[in-house]
């Protein structure tokens, strides 16, 4: 049996929601990935071109600093990790999130929230971020009821 981690960024909870339910259904720990500086309303603003997460996302190699680096990664086989979609991928603190731990030898799957776009170019953005890690495109779990999230964290 291998011992999974959910991780994810919840920019305004409704991941958060989303990893917990995960978690839950899956039998694994929950590491919440945090900004060392919260985002506010304002910086999430996409249609502001000068938005925090507007300036971030234009440059694809920003990372944003975490909070902390306390995520036990080598206790896990199974990574399972989450993020609302931005421009149509993962967060850059996502990438920040995989080059600051080994990922090595692990599975990761990924999960998302979005207002409407899907996972795009996700995959292939975050593999060089873990490239000894094997990365698979999971779900999006928009509009998905708990039993459905459940049902399908359970095939993890």
């Amino acid at each position: 049996m291998s011992k999974k981690l959910v991780a994810f960024f919840s920019a305004e909870g409704t991941t958060k929601k989303a990893a917990e339910e995960v978690a839950k259904a899956a039998g694994a720990d929950l590491y919440e990935i945090k900004p060392k500086v919260a985002y506010t309303k304002d910086d999430l603003d996409w249609m502001n071109k000068k938005s925090r997460s507007s300036v971030e996302m234009a440059d694809k190699s920003f990372r944003p600093k975490l909070a902390d680096l306390d995520a036990k990664i080598a206790d896990y086989d199974k990574i399972i990790i989450g993020f609302p979609i931005w421009w149509y991928v993962a967060p850059n603190i996502i990438c920040t999130f995989l080059e600051s731990y080994d990922f090595a030898g692990k599975e990761i799957v990924l999960f998302a929230t979005s207002g409407g776009s899907g996972f795009g170019n996700t995959v292939k953005e975050l593999q060089p971020s873990a490239p000894d890690a094997t990365i698979r495109e999971g779900k999006l779990l928009n509009h998905m009821s708990k039993q459905e999230i459940a049902d399908w964290a359970k095939t993890l």
